[in-house]
């Protein structure tokens, strides 16, 4: 019965019917007195049983059968196909990730590079149904990872990604810049670009706020994010004596970035170390949710015919045996 409803369920109780019947057919059979008194039947103990003495009940078996097929057809069995179609509106994202010098910081663990390397990792295998690319910037850019649907390429380039692959510096603008020129072209519905930066725009040809505005005029939203803790940050400083921690003022251009965000339609977030950079992603990926829109389609086919010829099969199999094999004399 896998696969199969019923319109009419509530009839199936009707097979209660059944084990009354059989009470009905037992006790009955225990009430027969013989018609014919013997004071004893040892004579017959070594006479042979045919199958009809071990057969006796099977006309009853059957009626019982059809009746319970009977039920069956009058709850109308149904097969049903359920199919579903999913339809995904994805969303397109570049990730703007400064690599200058700064982000070897130590106020994230182990760095503020590769904390956010790793966070960033599981941001991009949480998004299954979008395309992702990957941009780093520091006193100019690059694309390292251009729209795809390969988390784990994209999982591998941030791997790969340190510092010095670049000029160093902060060319804020010119990160967004080539980030907004990976997504302008997309069809995607929502364009979304998450820019992380430590420091203050001091290179590039671009500024921040004309990209915003490039980037507001192909509909793309820019959220920003400014990594470092407040106050001091221990950096690595060469010495003659070797690299040595040095606390160093930790500047981010706040200003700058919410007014990114702001005029992009984003919104700009602060993370002063590991924990709150994770929360940030967290927040952006409730923001930027994938839409799924399921129909689903429902086929219903009537299956009663089967049980109904069965039940009458059975039925014509127990009038023939009891017209012939299992014929009574009154």
């Amino acid at each position: 019965m896998s696969g199969i409803s019923f319109a009419h369920p509530n009839l199936l109780y009707l097979l209660i019917i059944v084990p009354a019947f059989i009470l009905w057919y037992i006790f009955k059979r225990r009430n027969i007195q013989a018609s014919l008194q013997m004071s004893t039947l040892m004579p017959f103990a070594k006479a042979p049983v045919s199958a009809r003495v071990y057969l006796r009940h099977l006309p009853f078996a059957l009626r019982m059968a059809a009746l319970s097929l009977i039920v069956i057809v009058l709850a109308r069995p149904q097969s049903f196909n359920v199919s579903q179609n999913i339809e995904t509106e994805g969303i397109d994202i570049m990730i703007a990730l400064d690599v200058s010098s700064s982000m070897l910081a130590k106020d994230f663990k182990p760095d503020r590079l590769e904390a956010a390397k790793d966070i960033a990792i599981q941001f991009v295998s949480g998004r299954r149904n979008d395309r992702l690319g990957l941009v780093i910037f520091a006193g100019e850019s690059f694309t390292l990872c251009p729209l795809t649907t390969d988390l784990r390429t994209i999982a591998n380039q941030f791997k790969d990604i340190r510092v010095g692959l670049i000029e160093d510096g902060t060319a804020i603008g010119v990160g967004l810049a080539t980030a907004v020129a990976r997504l302008k072209d997309s069809d995607a519905v929502s364009k979304v670009i998450i820019l992380l930066t430590d420091g203050v725009n001091n290179k590039g040809e671009i500024a921040p706020v004309t990209a915003a505005d490039i980037s507001k005029s192909y509909g793309i939203r820019v959220y920003t994010v400014g990594i470092g803790t407040h106050g001091t940050a221990p950096y690595p400083v060469q010495t003659p004596f070797g690299t040595r921690m040095q606390d160093m003022k930790v500047e981010i251009d706040e200003d700058v970035l919410t007014e990114i965000a702001e005029v992009t339609g984003g919104k700009y977030f602060r993370a002063t170390d590991g924990k709150g950079l994770a929360v940030v992603y967290e927040q952006i990926d409730k923001l930027e949710k994938t839409k799924f829109e399921v129909i689903e389609t429902t086929k219903k086919k009537e299956e009663f015919m089967k049980f109904a010829l069965l039940a009458i099969i059975l039925l014509g199999v127990d009038m023939v045996l009891r017209s012939t094999v299992f014929r009574s004399i009154p």
